[in-house]
């Protein structure tokens, strides 16, 4: 599930700026999911290209070599809205059952 989830993540990220997989883990641990690591997050990378809902281009680095920087395609807008759907879809379907074993 958390990997259905990430995907999400990243192609919402990818979505507000261009990026490259180190800063991904980055910005992933910094609102919290602190176990990421690039061994997640790069095949997640690979198969979102491979979907073409991100495209990767090689940029020269200021630091070392290029990078490869990922950038959200038009289908990646559709799959990251439809995304957005089904999770508020099933966060309200949990909220529902918590409640539900509240009120009991």
């Amino acid at each position: 599930m958390l990997k259905g989830v990430l995907e999400g993540c990243v192609l919402q990220i990818v979505a507000q700026h261009e990026t490259y997989g180190y800063q991904l883990v980055q910005e992933l641990r910094a609102v919290g999911f602190t176990d990421v690591i690039g061994g997640t997050i790069y095949p997640i990378l690979q198969k979102l290209e491979k979907k073409a809902l991100i495209i990767g281009r090689m940029k020269p680095s200021p630091e070392g070599p290029s990078r490869k920087y990922f950038s959200i395609t038009p289908d990646g807008k559709v799959e990251l809205t439809a995304f957005l759907q089904d999770w508020q879809e099933i966060n309200n379907s949990v909220k529902r059952i918590f409640k539900l074993g509240g009120k009991e």
